[in-house]
């Protein structure tokens, strides 16, 4: 049995690792990571996703203190969460669109998806992420329940990348994705929970179930779409699973409007 005191170095290490992944904060570890460690690290990435959420609905709250309706609220909220991420997923689902809407071959796919430059797919895919959660935050307006949702759809969108990392295949074998290296059982299985846990406590069971349902069939969407066109899954794909569960989750807090 693993000691007390490795076991938590091990959590701990594990959170940075994660979120060194999906934000900006300065929490990377010191030293190279061994084999397999990011991967096992995988289950972190809900909780690192909590913190991100946490961040909009911070910077949601304080805009409502100050005065400023909604719309504008939600705007900043979300400027506030791209900018804790650096903007990472939403780099990855405008190359996702970019790639999968503009290449004709699997090579020319994956060339493009490799392009710092951004497309006309790229750009749509962009204003419709950002629409969507825009309008669904606006819609929810009272600031308890915008942070409740955040943190839904940011802990939630997240929880299912490992699981999404061990059943499909990295399309090349180098980059991101193919570095991470496949997430074991256990991980995915942590990863899951805590996801579950966050879209029952935030939304309710109802609309968690519908929640997980959408989440289930937008991932298997992207899985066939993004093994059928370049044979497997890269960083942007993963960024574009992160994109899309954000917002089918904003979008059933709007719906059944959580809290009243």
């Amino acid at each position: 049995m693993m000691p007390r005191d490795q076991f938590l170095r091990d959590v701990i290490a594990d959170l940075r690792m994660a979120a060194s992944f999906v934000t900006i904060l300065p929490v990377a570890l010191s030293k190279p990571a061994a084999d397999g460690a990011v991967a096992r690290a995988t289950w972190a990435l809900p909780v690192a996703g909590l913190l991100v959420g946490l961040a909009g609905a911070l910077v949601y709250k304080v805009a409502s203190l100050l005065g400023l309706s909604p719309n504008l609220a939600a705007l900043l909220a979300l400027a506030a969460t791209a900018l804790v991420t650096g903007a990472l997923h939403e780099d990855g689902l405008a190359d996702t669109a970019d790639g999968l809407g503009g290449g004709r071959t699997r090579e020319r796919k994956l060339e493009i998806m490799r392009d710092s430059r951004i497309g006309t797919y790229g750009v749509c895919a962009l204003i419709l992420s950002f629409g969507l959660r825009w309008s669904a935050l606006a819609t929810i307006a009272n600031p308890w329940v915008v942070a409740l949702a955040l943190c839904a759809a940011h802990t939630a969108a997240r929880a299912g990348l490992p699981a999404f990392m061990s059943q499909v295949a990295p399309a090349r074998p180098d980059g991101l994705s193919a570095s991470a290296g496949s997430p074991p059982g256990r991980s995915v299985a942590i990863a899951f929970a805590v996801g579950i846990l966050a879209l029952v406590l935030a939304l309710g069971p109802g609309k968690a179930l519908v929640s997980l349902i959408l989440l289930a069939l937008s991932g298997l969407m992207l899985a066939r779409l993004a093994i059928r066109q370049i044979g497997g899954q890269t960083g942007d794909i993963l960024g574009a699973f992160e994109q899309t569960g954000e917002i089918l989750i904003l979008l059933v807090a709007a719906a059944f409007q959580i809290g009243g």
